[in-house]
């Protein structure tokens, strides 16, 4: 009776510690929890700037299937975030299923109900806007005006816009400066900015962008500086992926850049073991965007493919933060 009751005991024993650790495996936090958020979001009334999530850093998971899009808001809330940052081509599926302000009122909702402020939208595949047929750049500009009016029912201070059409650098810029008047004079009446982003080839160009800028003249029409993005050419005339075989010089891009900025992207691809990026510096680039006076939204956009995107994306986020702060 003795063993048997010693093996009982230890047995209740053992049981008893199992479900300890099952109880505390299933309360750990997925997610950052309210008292974090919150302590992050101190950290940021530090800095010169303020922190919003760009979509493009959760296009990986979105694109494979394991994150629905119209969680966006909730994700960025639960990562700190307070302000967010959408890619149009990422809510494609759910257009097509329901329709475009279906989409939107349920965007608009959950970033409400999860108090994140919607800052862009990220436009793409609507048409080139600096093409040289009068036709197809007015059809272009006509796709983008839904997504002006979808950033004023989102309360988004701005669209971002890419400038691909002729690769001539005269006909390229006389073509944009037509473009952005266009579709700039009709979001002017919706209060909303159309912002254009080095993304590649002559809009990656800083000086003709800039050229750009000062032909069209519109107060609502501006740049989005990327801390990346800076390739001119890739191998074969590719527009993507292809190897990059000439860059305009990324700081004085920037800097460039900086005089028409309305909102500034934080793109990131890699770290060492000290937190910093590979291939850029934050703290240079930071301190260019302090000294033109921006005090707006900078958006986290991970690109990198060593890191998973959330891992990517805290990386960014850190990043920001530490070298931010040195610049108080």
């Amino acid at each position: 009776m003795i063993d048997q009751s010693a093996k009982f005991s230890k047995f209740l024993l053992f049981t008893f510690l199992l479900l300890i650790v099952t109880a505390s495996c299933k309360n750990k936090p997925e997610k950052v929890s309210e008292q974090e958020i919150v302590q992050e979001q101190s950290k940021e009334k530090e800095l010169f700037f303020k922190l919003s999530l760009a979509q493009w850093s959760l296009s990986k998971p979105i694109i494979e299937g394991k994150m629905n899009p119209m969680d966006f808001a909730e994700k960025a809330h639960d990562m700190g975030f307070s302000g967010i940052e959408y890619v149009s081509g990422l809510y494609s599926t759910q257009i097509e299923e329901s329709d475009l302000q279906t989409v939107l009122d349920t965007l608009k909702a959950r970033s409400e109900k999860f108090n994140v402020e919607n800052v862009l939208i990220m436009i793409d595949g609507e048409g080139d806007l600096a093409v040289s047929s009068t036709e197809e750049r007015n059809k272009a500009v006509d796709n983008h005006k839904k997504w002006v009016d979808a950033a004023q029912f989102l309360k988004c201070h701005s669209i971002r816009v890419n400038l691909f059409g002729s690769n001539d650098a005269e006909t390229w810029k006389q073509n944009s400066i037509k473009g952005l008047k266009n579709i700039g004079e009709y979001a002017a009446t919706k209060g909303v900015n159309v912002l254009v982003e080095n993304h590649g080839y002559l809009s990656s160009n800083a000086k003709l962008l800039v050229e750009v800028m000062e032909g069209v003249n519109l107060s609502n029409v501006g740049t989005l500086p990327d801390f990346g993005n800076f390739c001119l050419k890739r191998e074969g005339g590719e527009r993507w992926e292809a190897k990059c075989v000439e860059e305009y010089p990324r700081y004085q891009g920037i800097k460039e850049m900086m005089p028409f900025a309305k909102a500034v992207s934080a793109k990131s691809y890699n770290f060492n073991l000290e937190g910093q990026e590979t291939i850029m510096e934050f703290e240079k680039i930071l301190k260019i965007v302090k000294d033109a006076g921006y005090t707006g939204y900078i958006g986290v956009e991970y690109e990198g493919q060593n890191l998973s995107a959330e891992e990517g994306i805290i990386a960014t986020k850190k990043l920001l933060i530490s070298e931010g702060k040195k610049l108080q």
